[in-house]
């Protein structure tokens, strides 16, 4: 009986399809606070969760699934498959009902799912070859096990109502930055020299890079479990230093690539840009809240602004990145058998992926740092005042641009059939 499979560009459509709907969710969540309307804390929870386990950890299964499953185990990609959008549809049920029963049986899903991912690592490390690539995965998805641990004591209530805040955002942190951005570092270092047709500029700034990140990450960690901004400001620097250390060698890698320009190179430089900003700016939270009171007003459009420098700017750049390389090679291969006119297949489906590639990157780029305009307008202006609500309107509407741009192609590529 022949073996079922998930293919990668299965993974890809799927999780791009969650992230959409997160996406639409968001924006309506967000033009709610900014017009004054209350949002229960329960939907932005379920935005967050759809956007992580529907959309960016399929995504980055989709990514790295051609090496890290093992021929043996290849049948293991539809158990993952099904579990992750089973895990996604009991959150959103959970969430939407408020059921904490439904969201901790989820989450139990996600676990088993990541054992599943850790047992490939952890046979990769033993049989694979000695390099930081293999070890990486295993840091990665330990920080994933860690951050959905924590998420799981939320929900059953293991935490003190003292100690919650604590566990929030040790649990946020460790799947943002213990696993999210570990694995796009990783992922890169990989990615961008093949989209720039050239070589990595250092594999010791990556060795270097992808060091400081997991200790930046723990030292972070134990500063919000002890409830240390001192400590928490010290991982941020360490963190901050190997996102400058990777942006580093990434802009290296374009320089001596001849400065090549593509929908995908532009998207990764721009993230690159944006996970620097984002470290910066929570680094400026955490000072701000040394001073008692804080030295300046920090509501919850500020807290969105400030998450969204990384979820927009560095996590959907780089979805929008590695779509816009892996797709017509995916779509490509799956749909033509002569390597010749594949070739020439794949090149028109690039050739869809680069029209109006300004536009997109620039409109995803001025909308997001747009929210973190409107958060910074509210120092000066009213919730409902003609500045604050015309920001508003002009981010999302740069935003709404940029994923009609990028949808719209993946509808033409879909729809573009190769010459028999």
């Amino acid at each position: 009986m022949p073996r079922v499979q998930c293919s990668p560009l299965l993974f890809l459509l799927t999780g791009l399809g969650w992230l959409t709907f997160s996406a639409v969710l968001g924006l309506g969540l967000f033009l709610a606070m900014t017009l004054g309307q209350h949002v229960p804390p329960h939907y932005r929870s379920l935005h967050v969760h759809l956007a992580l386990v529907g959309g960016v950890a399929q995504l980055m299964l989709g990514a790295t699934l051609p090496s890290r499953l093992n021929p043996s185990r290849s049948t293991s990609s539809p158990v993952l498959y099904a579990a992750l959008n089973v895990a996604t549809i009991g959150l959103l049920a959970g969430f939407w009902l408020g059921q904490s029963a439904v969201i901790g049986a989820a989450g139990l899903l996600v676990i088993l799912a990541c054992l599943s991912l850790f047992r490939d690592s952890f046979g990769q490390t033993q049989n694979g070859p000695r390099s930081f690539l293999p070890w990486l995965y295993g840091v990665a998805l330990l920080s994933l096990l860690g951050g959905l641990a924590v998420g799981e004591g939320m929900i059953l209530r293991l935490f003190s109502h003292q100690f919650i805040g604590q566990a929030r955002l040790a649990h946020i942190h460790l799947l943002l930055i213990g696993f999210v951005t570990v694995i796009i570092v990783r992922t890169m270092y990989h990615l961008f020299p093949a989209v720039l047709n050239g070589r990595l500029h250092s594999l010791l700034l990556a060795h270097l890079s992808v060091a400081l990140l997991p200790l930046g990450m723990l030292v972070l960690t134990c500063g919000f479990l002890l409830s240390s901004l001192w400590t928490q400001l010290a991982g941020g620097m360490i963190t901050l230093a190997a996102a400058a250390i990777y942006g580093f060698n990434l802009l290296r890698t374009w320089r001596d690539a001849g400065r090549a320009t593509n929908a995908a190179a532009d998207h990764f430089m721009q993230a690159t840009a944006f996970l620097a900003v984002g470290i910066v700016t929570g680094m400026l939270v955490s000072i701000n809240f040394l001073f008692d009171p804080p030295a300046v007003p920090f509501g919850d459009i500020h807290l969105v602004a400030y998450t969204h420098l990384l979820l927009l700017g560095f996590f959907l750049h780089t979805t929008f990145g590695a779509l816009s390389h892996l797709l017509p090679t995916l779509l490509a291969t799956q749909r033509v058998q002569s390597n010749k006119q594949r070739e020439s297949y794949q090149a028109l489906l690039t050739a869809i992926v680069e029209r109006w590639r300004p536009v997109q990157v620039s409109t995803l780029s001025v909308g997001t740092m747009g929210l973190a305009v409107v958060a910074a307008l509210l120092w000066q202006f009213p919730l409902r005042s003609i500045p604050a609500q015309s920001a508003t309107w002009i981010s999302l509407s740069l935003l709404l641009v940029s994923f009609a741009l990028f949808a719209g192609k993946i509808g033409l590529m879909f729809t573009e059939r190769p010459n028999k």
